[in-house]
């Protein structure tokens, strides 16, 4: 069979969720991620006493309790979506391609789905990472999981069985895609025209990293500022309607900042009543949008503000998900990430 007429893969990948909301499935997928050096890289001697000796002791229960919070009928809300994405991908680009979900910490783990791809007769493989903007803690976490896989290898040193290893493309980010930019304007331009009243002030929320990252060669805060920009630019706010920051932080370093927390209490301060928080940086709900922010941010700013939980003023707009002028938008990046394999 001609290479070009034969059947090309699609890893569709995340970072990962637990199996389950308890402490039990927490811990190995919170080991597995933060012993991975692309996340934390201070030196393992230090790192993985703390690690496993009190992190792992405490950290799951509490991680537990936040999951069951946002557990859904079809258990993780990040794998359940993520599988809806998978299913619109393939149905977008036919039989020609093949495409799996795979996950750097957790099942569905990136060697499985590189095995079924290899198993299906793929011998070439598009990584598309689900995060638009490049972070060697996400993009580079998950180009290093794929490689490994498509080696035969468990680790930079270990030794290889294999004997084929299937050519690989690694897609890049797509932090200034017009047609990205395009889904997420559709996307809150049509929210907007269901809430009640208009927002008093929009903040885009982005996942953080720590400082030290940025400083030493990670383009990620650049290309968060130059998507917020962008979105900004095509919903038509001007600069004072909107802000960024950044979520998530661990450990004691300096991350980048504002952080939402801080950017939240400022705008409260300011008497802002009904922001709308979006997050460009996740394309898939998970505990970070759906917990982090919709829940916890939430009742924080309400209290602050000294309304209740049930007042609606705050909104948090749902990730792009699975809408299909998205799906479309990936199926797009996916033909021209991998022109000169099919012929059109």
């Amino acid at each position: 069979m001609p290479i070009s007429s034969r059947m090309i893969g699609v890893l569709l990948a995340q970072v990962g969720t637990p199996a389950e909301p308890t402490a039990k499935a927490v811990r190995p997928f919170l080991r597995r991620f933060l012993s991975d050096r692309r996340v934390i890289d201070y030196p393992p001697l230090l790192w993985q006493p703390l690690l496993r000796g009190v992190i792992l002791a405490v950290r799951p229960k509490r991680s537990a309790r936040l999951y069951a919070r946002i557990w859904g009928e079809e258990g993780s809300p990040l794998l359940a979506i993520s599988r809806r994405q998978q299913s619109g991908l393939q149905q977008r680009l036919g039989e020609r391609y093949k495409v799996e979900l795979g996950f750097a910490y957790s099942e569905p783990d990136i060697a499985q789905a590189v095995s079924r791809l290899e198993a299906a007769g793929v011998d070439r493989i598009l990584v598309l990472p689900l995060y638009p903007q490049y972070s060697s803690t996400t993009t580079a976490a998950i180009y290093d999981a794929a490689c490994f896989a498509a080696l035969g290898k468990d680790r930079r040193s270990g030794s290889s069985a294999k004997r084929f290893v299937p050519e690989l493309r690694l897609a890049g980010a797509f932090f200034d895609h017009p047609g990205y930019i395009r889904a997420m304007q559709t996307h809150l331009t049509a929210l907007l025209q269901r809430l009640p009243q208009p927002p008093d002030h929009f903040l885009l929320s982005f996942h953080g990293i720590p400082q030290r990252y940025a400083d030493g060669g990670d383009p990620y805060p650049e290309q968060c500022r130059e998507t917020a920009r962008l979105l900004a630019e095509a919903m038509g706010w001007t600069p004072e309607q909107w802000d960024i920051a950044y979520q998530s932080r661990f450990g004691p370093e300096t991350w980048l900042g504002p952080s939402t927390a801080e950017q939240l209490q400022r705008l409260a301060d300011r008497g802002v009543k009904r922001p709308l928080v979006f997050t460009p940086g996740f394309v898939t709900d998970c505990l970070e949008t759906l917990y982090e922010l919709g829940i916890e941010a939430k009742e924080e700013f309400i209290a602050r503000c000294g309304g209740t939980v049930g007042d609606d003023g705050f909104t948090v707009a749902p990730c792009l998900n699975d809408q299909p002028d998205w799906l479309d938008v990936l199926a797009e990046v996916v033909r021209t990430q991998t022109k000169g394999w099919i012929d059109d």
